[in-house]
């Protein structure tokens, strides 16, 4: 999925194809992946069709997850692979599905990610870094759904039912 998701970028980027998954034309979407990161460093990653690990350098900004051959990211990179975040549903541990130590899964609707990291620190701190970026940059109400109910125009008052029931004098 992860590299569907990247064939989809490259491919709205070169106008090949009518994915709906439109960035901007910079091989990192627009986001500045060469300074800054909101997280990176080295993880192992289950490829998506030949299902062998390699170690691939992580950089986690701006709601997307980019991966590279090598940690020298330069302006000039071109990242092996992205994963846009907000289209994630969950991150976790996962040392029991795969049975090896500090794994943990990345969820989307149409696939499940799986990574190894190097120590239980290390995939602590990257499902933490990932799970505030997916809350951060997933929009599960829309603002059209939220209701304020103090600003909504409330009835009048309603008099009591003993107010009502008083004879007039």
């Amino acid at each position: 999925m992860a590299a569907s998701l990247w064939r989809a970028v490259m491919d709205s980027v070169s106008g090949s194809s009518s994915s709906p998954l439109v960035l901007d034309a910079a091989p990192g979407g627009g986001v500045e992946f060469w300074h800054g990161a909101e997280r990176a460093g080295w993880l192992n990653k289950q490829g998506e069709y030949i299902k062998t690990w390699r170690r691939r350098w992580f950089v986690l900004k701006q709601g997307r997850l980019f991966w590279f051959k090598d940690p020298a990211v330069t302006r000039a990179s071109v990242p092996r692979g992205v994963i846009p975040v907000a289209s994630c549903l969950t991150v976790k541990g996962a040392e029991d599905v795969l049975n090896r130590q500090f794994a943990f899964e990345l969820s989307t609707p149409a696939e499940t990610m799986y990574f190894i990291a190097d120590s239980e620190k290390e995939k602590e701190e990257w499902i933490n870094s990932i799970g505030r970026s997916i809350v951060q940059h997933s929009r599960s109400v829309t603002d059209a759904e939220v209701v304020d109910y103090d600003s909504r125009p409330q009835p009048p008052p309603q008099p009591k039912a003993s107010e009502e029931s008083e004879p007039a004098a």
